[in-house]
């Protein structure tokens, strides 16, 4: 099936018929039906090879093309002038979104500086300080102003180019701009986002930062964090290949049980944390095989940033302070790296976990590797850090065909400074919210997932004919990780994020976000709430997957009776692992698409989306890098409210807490509010997206019969 829509993605995928027209009669009736010629897949990709190689061909290799392809002489001229004029359209906007990102910055920085010189104090006196000459202060200023008018020149030099008429001539900028997929915004402020009076500084609360660096690491440091790492090695190895009397199994659900008697007379320490009464003891191990080698998982443990990609959901920071020993040969056997981590559940009632953490890697015998991760107390933050991990970490044993099994221990104690939320009592005390098999369960999908990222061949029945080639899909599966890991930071209650809280907003929390990367937009408003209601975490991610109930809880939908899926990207063994494009039934927004991936495993599911415009969909399914198309993710994450029932008890089981089993749903709206970094925030576009994220719990509290209290 053809998608008109879509079709001229990668390039230019039709032309006029007869080369432009040239050669009918203007007065013929059918002239208007033979109009577009549509190519076939194996035409465009053929075009687009050749195109890579020579993007002005001769007439020689024009003829040559016609005779293979079965196209006019003529077809082959104007798709090349086509696709030529459309690389030139993107080189300049690539070009005007880098100008305007570094106005941006340049343009935040002045208004710092002009702060700081507001706030500065004298530190003899106390007093504002005296310059030595004003005239120089104010110069400095004139020259860097200057150079920010230099610069908007330049950004709308190129922008005039882009859009074809000088750029005097275009309407005021508005201080907001909403995305193409707002249906219905207006139906809850009549006056929309961004409008009215600004939002007073004080109601936003500043971010905090977080000591990521200690203070500088002597020789006998690392010599005790070489003893400290290689004896949690040595105790970690007997947690992992041990059983009774260190491990028994749970009468309840089967799983492995740490025996903490037995633990303590076994492994004796000098101090313990257990004599305070709010400290408790998370232990844990499960064990499973993923898609993928040995050597290629140690290389993502020991890569901070391969390890927040593979563990998106759970690591929401991650950090390498310093490599206390280096690897040795080429691999990472004797590594020993000095980290700090944060770990999440994706709600905003539930506050992140932080750790400063030794990870040494071990290499046992040929094909088997080991990781340890313990805790190392840096005495100037000890105070910040309310858990600390006893030895945790897996072991790791090459088996057939790239795949691996993964036997993984998590032991952590804990501080109950603050109370748990009454909804998250059941899952964070029973080790569910950051036991071993959350994530084991996370790493097998997400091996999945790449596995998926690196099969070349593409199938009709996955790409539903839509996406030309493996760099398409390549490429799509990329946007849509940026935007699932955009959507959990959004999440995330780490202060390192750059989202500053909203105060004086009592029923739902919001933040804000200033961003200046590339690819993403200026001022960001965010909200997030947790609710309950009473059906399993499969019926409610069959919910929120069902495309004809979507107008069931998309408040955004306009009365749309739902979705139809046009591209399709498996992402593991699961049905619910995929990449969709979905477009909307019955709308005139024929340039706005929905890309949604949704992730499912036996810890919970996720259901993100984000608008793309239809060109910026086309410029990634031809392969290019998506990384300055910018995303607003939004979506649902869904959870069990419990651990399992104990086997032959019903669904209607009461948990501790006196409720039904069922399901936690986290639901996250993100709304522009203006494209500059240095726009203010109004009131307006804070109540806008609470009655979003209200109207919308309320209605999936309907459609799944739930208490609306």
């Amino acid at each position: 099936m053809e998608y008109n829509t879509l079709g001229g993605g990668g390039g230019g995928g039709g032309d006029v018929a007869g080369g432009g027209g040239g050669d009918q009669d203007p007065s013929d009736p059918n002239r208007r039906k033979m109009r577009y010629h549509r190519h076939t897949a194996n035409q465009i990709q053929r075009l687009e090879s050749v195109f890579k190689e020579c993007p002005h061909p001769d007439e020689k290799q024009r003829l040559q093309l016609s005779r293979e392809l079965g196209l006019a002489p003529r077809q082959i001229k104007f798709w090349f002038q086509n696709r030529r004029t459309q690389m030139k359209a993107q080189h300049e906007r690539a070009d005007n979104s880098a100008l305007k990102a570094e106005n941006d910055k340049i343009r935040c920085e002045n208004i710092a500086i002009m702060q700081a010189l507001k706030n500065v104090i004298c530190p003899s006196c106390g007093g504002p300080p005296v310059t030595e000459d004003s005239y120089f202060d104010e110069h400095r200023l004139r020259i860097e102003n200057s150079q920010l008018k230099d610069e908007l020149d330049r950004v709308s030099s190129i922008a005039a180019k882009y859009i074809g008429r000088p750029i005097s001539h275009l309407p005021p900028v508005q201080p907001i701009h909403i995305s193409s997929l707002d249906l219905s915004m207006g139906s809850f402020s009549r006056q929309g986002i961004g409008y009215g009076h600004p939002l007073d500084p004080d109601l936003i609360a500043p971010i905090s930062t977080l000591p990521f660096h200690p203070p500088g690491i002597t020789d006998m440091d690392k010599s005790l964090m070489t003893d400290i790492a290689s004896s949690a090695m040595n105790e970690l190895l007997k947690l992992l290949q041990s059983n009774e009397p260190l491990w028994r199994k749970s009468p309840v659900d089967g799983r492995d049980v740490l025996d903490l008697e037995n633990y303590e007379s076994i492994f004796p320490r000098a101090t313990s944390r257990l004599k305070n009464p709010n400290v408790r003891i998370e232990a844990s191990r499960d064990s499973g095989v993923v898609i993928m080698n040995s050597l290629a998982l140690v290389d993502i443990f020991m890569d901070s940033n391969k390890w927040v990609e593979l563990f998106p959901t759970i690591v929401s920071v991650a950090k390498t302070l310093e490599v206390i020993s280096g690897s040795m040969l080429g691999s990472h056997a004797g590594s020993l790296l000095l980290m700090y981590e944060e770990m999440q559940m994706l709600s905003p009632l539930v506050q992140t976990r932080e750790f400063y953490i030794l990870r040494y890697c071990q290499h046992i015998e040929p094909g088997l590797w080991a990781i340890v991760n313990v805790s190392y107390d840096v005495p100037q933050f000890a105070s910040q850090c309310r858990s600390h991990r006893l030895p945790s970490g897996c072991l790791i044993q090459d088996m057939p065909n790239g795949y691996s099994k993964v036997t993984w221990v998590e032991h952590v104690e804990t501080e109950d400074k603050t109370p748990t939320h009454r909804l998250y009592i059941d899952v964070i005390h029973s080790g569910m919210a950051f036991g071993a098999e959350r994530w084991l369960a996370t790493m097998k999908r997400m091996c999945e997932r790449f596995a998926c990222s690196m099969v070349s061949n593409t199938s009709t029945r996955d790409l539903s004919g839509v996406i030309p080639s493996a760099e398409g899909k390549r490429s799509m599966m990329k946007l849509s990780q940026r935007m699932v890991n955009s959507f959990c930071a959004s999440i995330s209650t780490s202060n390192s994020h750059r989202w500053a809280t909203v105060s004086g907003v009592n029923e739902i929390g919001v933040r804000v976000q200033k961003n200046a990367d590339p690819g993403q937009p200026g001022v960001v408003l965010n909200a997030a709430t947790t609710f309950w209601v009473p059906v399993s975490p499969e019926k409610a991610f069959t919910f929120f997957k069902d495309e004809r109930r979507r107008s069931q809880w998309d408040v955004l939908s306009s009365g749309n009776q739902g979705v139809e899926e046009v591209a399709h990207i498996a992402n593991g063994s699961h049905p619910g692992n995929c990449i969709s494009v979905l477009r909307a039934y019955n709308t005139g927004q024929n340039n706005m698409l929905i890309l949604q991936e949704s992730c499912v495993d036996s810890s919970g599911s996720l259901v993100v989306y984000c608008p793309v415009d239809l060109q910026a969909i086309n410029v990634t399914m031809s392969g290019e890098d998506p990384s300055y198309i910018p995303v607003l993710p939004s979506g649902f994450t869904i959870s069990p409210d419990g651990p399992p029932d104990r086997p032959g008890d019903g669904a209607s089981t009461s948990s501790s807490s006196g409720r039904s089993r069922g399901s936690l749903i986290t639901v996250s709206f993100q709304i522009l509010v203006s494209n500059l970094p240095s726009a203010r925030l109004n009131m307006e576009s804070v109540s806008t997206v609470n009655n979003l994220i209200r109207t919308t719990v309320q209605q999936i509290k309907t459609a799944m019969n739930s208490p609306s209290s």
